[in-house]
């Protein structure tokens, strides 16, 4: 009688490690992808200390109209929350709100933002200061005032929330398409931080910083903010 061939359990247990690390990086690189807020830009939406999850997918290329109509991909709409690489560093992530689409006309006047001369309303936005009345407004006041500007093809005009603190396409640019990597879609956790928290300085304090929060996670979790989606 032939021998019954069977794993070793060991085998087993690497092969299923192997499959669930492929399985892990697959969906990391093309399904969802976790971040971290760590500045002020998107405030009062977002907050520093908010962890996302953010859809790679819904933005990826399609072979034809069929795969549009079956598969849960779209364009970049005006107003979507994108996780991009930043242009000038593009090994880091940056966080902004789409404001101009390819074609659009882009002016910043009075911090009110116009799109092909039309005024956008914008309830999500925050401002440090109110508007000056302009006679103080500089032409190097870009919170004031900025264009009017035409985003070229395959390019989107950016902007924080926080407008009178973000840096944004006012004064890097625009930002190509092929730099977005996905929308965010909701924060599965909040953590209430200070900003230091988010300075790595070495072994101890990623020590210390993982204490904190290991023994400030009831406190300090902001539990409203917990699934909630993102707009």
């Amino acid at each position: 009688m032939p021998s019954t061939f069977r794993k070793s359990t060991v085998r087993e247990y690497f092969e299923s490690i192997v499959i669930a690390v492929i399985l892990a990086l697959f969906v990391r690189t093309w399904v969802v992808q976790a971040f971290k807020i760590p500045t002020g830009s998107m405030e009062n939406n977002l907050l520093i200390g908010d962890h996302l999850l953010v859809n790679k997918f819904v933005f990826g290329p399609t072979a034809s109209p069929l795969d549009r109509t079956l598969l849960p991909v779209r364009d970049i709409h005006r107003g979507d929350v994108i996780v991009f690489k930043y242009p000038e560093e593009p090994e880091r992530d940056f966080i902004k709100r789409v404001v101009g689409l390819p074609g659009d006309t882009v002016e910043l006047k009075a911090k009110k933002v116009y799109i092909n001369g039309q005024a956008l309303e914008e309830p999500y936005v925050h401002f440090l200061t109110p508007a000056s009345d302009g006679s103080e407004v500089t032409s190097m006041d870009v919170r004031e005032r900025y264009g009017p500007v035409t985003v070229p093809a395959d390019q989107y005009f950016v902007m924080g929330d926080n407008r009178d603190n973000s840096q944004d396409s006012r004064y890097w640019g625009f930002l190509p398409r092929s730099y977005v990597k996905g929308r965010a879609m909701m924060i599965y956790w909040s953590y209430e931080s200070d900003r230091d928290d988010f300075v790595d300085d070495g072994l101890g304090a990623t020590i210390g910083r993982l204490f904190s929060v290991v023994t400030h996670f009831f406190t300090k979790t902001r539990w409203e903010r917990l699934l909630h989606q993102i707009h």
